[in-house]
């Protein structure tokens, strides 16, 4: 069937906030364990809701307290830090003008991720925003996306997601969808783009998508 939806993850996929990310949870190791954790490691967490991670990485401390930590580094210096990765904008737009429903699936938080929309001026071309405050559940389970779904009054055959880790692709193939994978990621291995749970396209560009569609 034709692809009328495409869903897009926020985080390291539309922004690149991986720098960002990345010093906010050191600033949490540094705070906690005094040293900071290998970069690799964190960036295996990419993707995977906040409190999630910060049991497994803190265990003797509140997730609360840890994520408050986490957050209260990034508070000030978010908006400064983020940008759009190249293409990206003009491909929402784009999307938006040849008629496709377009729309935001998250983790982050919905203020953060409000902010980072209006920063890049593309709020008007998104059509539905569903963020880690609208489900208990999250990805890799399918609850954000049919919440996209049921909320565009879209079907899962005619929607596309697209993400830069395991748990969106998880995610879009647990609600019935087909999942794109961007060449920007940062924490996707060989054996991810090739194993059972292997996306059914990957793009270099941000307008290759036009090909998939």
């Amino acid at each position: 069937m034709a692809i009328k939806t495409i869903l897009f993850d926020f985080d390291g996929t539309v922004a690149n906030t991986n720098r960002l990310i990345i010093d906010s949870w050191q600033h949490v190791f540094r705070t906690v364990h005094g040293k900071e954790a290998d970069e690799a490691d964190i960036k295996a967490t990419f993707g995977e809701p906040l409190g999630i991670s910060m049991v497994k990485n803190f265990p003797d401390m509140s997730p609360e307290e840890a994520i408050d930590m986490y957050r209260s580094h990034q508070k000030d210096i978010y908006e400064d830090m983020i940008e759009p990765f190249p293409g990206m904008i003009e491909l929402l737009q784009g999307l938006k003008e040849k008629g496709y429903q377009v729309g935001i699936v998250t983790s982050r938080l919905r203020n953060s991720t409000m902010i980072g929309l209006r920063k890049f001026g593309i709020m008007e071309v998104i059509d539905c925003i569903v963020t880690c405050e609208d489900t208990d559940k999250h990805k890799p389970d399918p609850e954000p996306a049919l919440i996209a779904l049921e909320r565009l009054c879209a079907k899962a055959e005619e929607t596309l997601m697209v993400g830069d880790s395991m748990f969106d692709i998880k995610c879009a193939h647990n609600a019935g969808m087909k999942a794109v994978m961007v060449g920007w990621a940062e924490a996707i291995t060989e054996a991810d783009l090739t194993g059972p749970d292997r996306p059914e396209y990957c793009i270099t560009k941000a307008e290759d998508l036009y090909d998939i569609l």
